[in-house]
């Protein structure tokens, strides 16, 4: 089986994030470009200490892609540690992130392309919380598959994009082996700790990136703890095709993101809490 290895590690840059005095935002892939993360456009590791006050936040659209939401610290209401979130924006879509209160939150925010036979597709959301995440623990690590597959496990969440997203806490000296296929592009984010692939060591904050491979069938990922660590993989079919993109909207060409911008003033775009039923999942639990 192809073995697969890290082909460069990068740090990202902490800085004022977009809602103001609290809000912390690391940009994972600022500096790589899309041939490279393809079919990651955006990763954004954001940590929210705010006051509460004024509203900060409000409604606005996506369109031609997905926005994968992980929330590793939640306020336990309307953000539950641990729940991942899958909203397909599609044709396009309005959805609502405002925030009044004191909050102190932790999330880690990612675009996903769509395939461009599916760039268009209807809005659709999903949600798991952490109860319902399939997850293998002992004494040496704890395994959380939110989207794909990992040793013996697999998530419900559909996907547009075949996409691997596991999230991993090792006690030092520990090993594992990841599982997935080789044609897929991604990286390993680490939230704390250090860990080992063949002979590169990610830290906290920094992002691993795998070796692209032009193999099929399956690779496997060796990793090995050097200290108690936390990381997330995040790895997906790239397109190989060229996108456009412009704030909220990607496309394949110019005269799509004004046709978005002209469907987005017309008002034509639903809001994510009037999509009907059929257009929502909530696996398990998350259903109550």
């Amino acid at each position: 089986m192809t073995q697969r290895i890290i082909s460069k590690v990068t740090q990202g840059s902490w800085h004022e994030g977009f809602l103001g005095i609290g809000h912390s935002a690391s940009a994972v892939f600022d500096g790589i470009p899309y041939e490279e993360s393809d079919p990651f456009i955006l990763f954004m590791d954001d940590k929210l200490n705010l006051p509460g006050g004024e509203p900060v936040g409000g409604a606005h659209p996506h369109a031609g892609f997905e926005t994968l939401t992980l929330v590793l610290e939640g306020n336990e209401k309307d953000w539950k540690t641990g729940s991942f979130e899958l909203m397909t924006a599609g044709k396009g879509i309005i959805h609502t992130e405002e925030i009044t209160s004191k909050q102190n939150l932790h999330i880690l925010q990612v675009w996903l392309a769509l395939p461009p036979e599916k760039r268009w597709a209807q809005p659709f959301w999903q949600k798991i919380l952490l109860e319902d995440v399939p997850s293998l623990k002992n004494d040496n690590y704890q395994i959380l598959v939110y989207s794909g597959s990992s040793n013996g496990l697999t998530s419900p969440v559909r996907n547009h994009t075949p996409l691997t997203l596991v999230d991993f806490r090792m006690k030092a000296g520990q090993a594992v082996v990841q599982e997935l296929p080789a044609s897929q592009n991604g990286l390993i984010y680490v939230l704390d700790g250090s860990v080992q692939v063949g002979d590169k060591t990610i830290k906290a904050g920094q992002a691993g990136w795998l070796n692209r491979s032009a193999e099929t069938g399956n690779s496997e990922l060796a990793l090995q703890s050097l200290e108690d660590t936390h990381f997330v993989l995040y790895a997906a079919q790239p397109h190989n095709v060229p996108i456009v993109a412009h704030g909220p909207f990607i496309g394949d060409t110019k005269d799509d993101i004004v046709r978005l911008y002209k469907a987005y003033g017309n008002g034509q775009m639903p809001h994510l809490n009037n999509l009907p039923g059929t257009q929502k999942i909530s696996f398990g639990k998350a259903q109550q």
